[in-house]
C-alpha cells in the first residue's frame, strides 16, 4: 500500500470540515443559553418593559398589560447559578429552538422553588427570545406538568 497524497489530503479536508460544525452547536447552545438568562436577568431586576420588547410571541397582549401582570407577581426568578440548571438544547432549527432547564424561581412564602421543562426560543431580528407565554406562566405559579418545591431549611 503506496501514501497518496492526493487521498490524504482530501482526508484532511473532510475531517477539517467537522471541527467548525462542532464549534458551531457549542457555541449555539451557548448563544441560546445566553439568550435564555438574559431574559430572566431582565424579570428578576423588574425591567418588565425592556422584557416585553425581548419576548416572541406577544400575541394581542399590550405592554402595558404585559408589564401591570409582571408587577403583580411575587414570583421571580432566582440568582446566579440558581437561575438556570441543566441546560440542553433538544432541537434548533434556523428560527426555532426547544430546550430543556430547570429554572430557580423565588417569591413563594418559605420555600424556593424550580420549574423544569421545555421551553421553545424563537430566532428574531437576529436575536434569539423566549416566548411570552412561558414568563407568564412561569410568573403566575404555573409551571406546567414539570413543577418541583424545595422547602428551605
Amino acid at each position: 500500500m503506496s501514501f497518496n497524497p492526493k487521498a490524504a489530503f482530501i482526508l484532511l479536508v473532510l475531517m477539517l470540515g467537522l471541527i467548525p460544525t462542532a464549534a458551531r452547536a457549542e457555541t449555539d447552545a451557548a448563544v441560546l443559553e445566553q439568550a435564555m438568562s438574559g431574559t430572566l436577568d431582565l424579570w428578576r431586576e423588574g425591567h418588565f418593559e425592556q422584557l416585553y420588547e425581548q419576548l416572541s410571541h406577544r400575541g394581542k397582549m399590550s405592554r402595558e398589560r404585559f408589564t401591570r401582570k409582571m408587577r403583580e407577581s411575587v414570583i421571580h426568578p432566582a440568582c446566579c447559578f440558581q437561575k438556570m440548571q441543566g441546560f440542553r438544547v433538544l432541537s434548533e432549527k434556523r428560527t426555532e429552538a426547544t430546550v430543556y432547564v430547570t429554572i430557580g424561581l423565588e417569591g413563594g412564602p418559605g420555600s424556593a422553588e424550580s420549574c423544569t421543562r421545555e421551553f421553545k426560543l424563537s430566532h428574531e431580528g437576529g436575536e434569539w427570545k423566549m416566548q411570552l407565554n412561558d414568563i407568564t406562566a412561569l410568573a403566575n405559579g404555573a409551571a406546567k406538568k414539570s413543577r418541583h418545591t424545595r422547602k428551605k431549611h
